[in-house]
């Protein structure tokens, strides 16, 4: 009888690590939303909330460049800011924020740039010109050594100009490279510094 007791009592305890185990372990993985001030005062509620706008941004329209947030003016560094409402677009999107007023790029031409990128599913920055102060050099656009995105999406920006580039995966890098992750949409802010 003493040897049954202690069954249950192991057991009993047993299952009582069990119910508590879930809650610790949502309590200490971070927040799987977007970094915020908010996110942080409130980790346990961000955890719990963060699912179902994940999943009603995946089942739920696609994002309109209107959607994502860009501040700063052409010639500075952008700030970019990528909804949580909505999906991700799954065609190229190309929007002036800037109009340029010199020369205009054609295929073919040659010119120079300054970029911000920002990954989608994570929100956050992963590659800017800005940081290096030094524009990127592209030599024939249209069928220039760079993604898809760009070779379609800097045709007809002005010299001066500052443009908003949702690049879905088949226009970007796809399957992952250049340390992306795989089917990623990247969001460029691209500056055209010069235009020859």
């Amino acid at each position: 009888m003493q040897n049954v007791g202690k069954i249950m009592i192991a057991a009993a305890v047993a299952v009582g690590l069990t119910a508590c185990a879930p809650s610790e372990q949502a309590s200490t993985q971070p927040p799987s939303g977007p970094s915020t001030p908010a996110a942080a005062q409130q980790p346990t509620k961000t955890s719990e909330s963060s699912a179902p706008t994940s999943e009603a941004a995946s089942t739920g329209a696609e994002c309109t460049a209107d959607d994502i947030k860009v501040t700063g003016a052409a010639n500075s560094k952008p700030e970019i800011t990528i909804p949580t409402t909505c999906a991700p677009p799954k065609k190229l999107i190309v929007k002036d924020l800037t109009p340029g007023t010199g020369k205009e790029v054609v295929k073919g031409s040659d010119m120079l740039t300054h970029y911000l990128l920002v990954t989608w599913s994570n929100k956050t920055e992963k590659d800017s010109s800005w940081k290096r102060n030094q524009p990127f050099p592209l030599q024939g656009v249209g069928e220039a050594s760079v993604i898809d995105g760009w070779n379609e999406g800097l045709v007809g920006i002005k010299q001066g100009g500052r443009r908003l580039l949702v690049v879905p995966p088949d226009k970007g890098y796809g399957q992952g490279g250049n340390g992306i992750e795989p089917n990623e949409t990247l969001v460029f802010v691209i500056d055209a510094v010069q235009v020859s």
